[in-house]
């Protein structure tokens, strides 16, 4: 993964918004209503080349595809392995939510929050069953990377852990034997992408929201334990792969509300440490997890780290200053080095595709506002 040691690079969480022809397309397509593939595929294209150019105009320096292809960030994979064929059953309503049940109803009404009962489950064995789809988004995204020669590119995939949050578990007899079992398809996925010259980000919310959506009633100590079996599981599947080619993303959910049940970064970040990617990306800019810079005196950034802090909020049609961005990665970089920071957003601006929280004008005017941002960083720490 590209770092640097003369100015503060930028980069995102992974997704962008998707142009509205395609979104029509990813909804007849996760509806399994009649489309067509070859527009699909075109459209697709299109899109991660269109996409891969405005992040380099706008000054981006690490880029993605914007998930372009991808409904969502996890459920994607019910059209890739075999198993999916179940309907979610049990309510993972985030419990910060229950608290403010009128403003939970009014979030579901305008479609911004994030899917609990809707979707698949898991109800078979599970194998890949379609290596097409990961091997188009390796090739579009390899070319857009030629055609518009970013600084770097990354791709997000699922981490196990997260796919067990989203796609139930209504076949294996634990969750240890889910979590194995994906693991097992899942690294075949990260291999690829790393072969292809992309960095992997492996989106890992679970480590995080799954406190509040599945585990809540949990204490701390017993949620650290799943943590560090997600994590275990993560680092066998990623056991081939170099640690600088991979960054890892936690997450609280990308969703607008109370976050009063969120669990302290300084509860998990020993944790996640463990875990083998180079890059950590982590929310640092809405108002729940804005103060937890401060949280690297308490764990110390480890030297073979580098941490990815959000600094712009991708919940809010707010358009962060520039000084408030830089002020907020002269912080992170007093804490662990300005040559261990890169610029990054809370979280994806189409974390569903069809319903981002943000509009796509205003994410990229925050994006924008990022790039200067790190400039002016860059100014004062250099």
């Amino acid at each position: 993964m590209k770092t640097s040691t003369d100015r503060i690079l930028t980069t995102h969480v992974g997704s962008l918004p998707r142009p509205s022809d395609l979104i029509e397309m990813l909804q007849l397509k996760d509806r399994g209503e009649a489309y067509d593939p070859v527009s699909f595929d075109q459209c697709v294209a299109n899109a991660v080349d269109a996409t891969v150019s405005r992040q380099v105009i706008t000054g981006i320096d690490l880029v993605s595809d914007g998930e372009m292809s991808k409904i969502s960030y996890a459920t994607y994979l019910k059209d890739r392995l075999n198993g999916f064929d179940g309907t979610a059953t049990e309510n993972r309503a985030a419990s910060d939510l229950l608290d403010y049940i009128a403003f939970a109803r009014r979030l579901v009404e305008q479609g911004g929050t994030e899917r609990s009962l809707e979707g698949p489950a898991c109800n078979g064995p599970l194998s890949v069953r379609d290596d097409a789809p990961l091997q188009k988004d390796l090739a579009n995204f390899s070319a857009a990377v030629e055609a518009h020669q970013p600084t770097g590119g990354f791709l997000t995939a699922s981490s196990p852990g997260v796919v067990s949050v989203f796609l139930q578990n209504q076949y294996y007899p634990d969750d240890d034997a889910y979590l194995e079992a994906l693991a097992e398809c899942l690294k075949q996925e990260y291999q690829a992408i790393v072969a292809s010259g992309a960095t992997l980000q492996l989106d890992c919310p679970d480590l995080a929201m799954g406190r509040h959506v599945v585990h809540h009633k949990k204490t701390v100590e017993e949620f650290r334990r799943v943590v560090a079996q997600h994590i275990e599981v993560l680092n066998a599947a990623t056991a081939k792969i170099p640690p600088e080619s991979m960054r890892i993303h936690l997450c609280w959910g990308n969703y607008q509300g109370p976050h009063h049940y969120d669990i302290d970064l300084s509860d998990i970040l020993d944790l996640v440490y463990s875990a083998r990617p180079h890059a950590i990306s982590l929310e640092g800019a809405n108002p729940r997890h804005a103060h937890e810079w401060a949280v690297f005196d308490q764990h110390p950034l480890p030297d073979n780290k580098v941490v990815i802090p959000g600094v712009i909020d991708s919940t809010s049609n707010f358009i962060e200053h520039p000084k408030l961005v830089a002020q907020r990665l002269c912080r992170y970089a007093d804490q662990v080095g300005r040559e261990r920071v890169i610029a990054g957003t809370d979280c994806g601006f189409a974390t569903f595709a069809e319903r981002p929280a943000v509009d796509p004008e205003i994410a990229w005017a925050k994006l924008a506002t990022l790039v200067k941002g790190a400039a002016m960083a860059s100014e004062q720490l250099w």
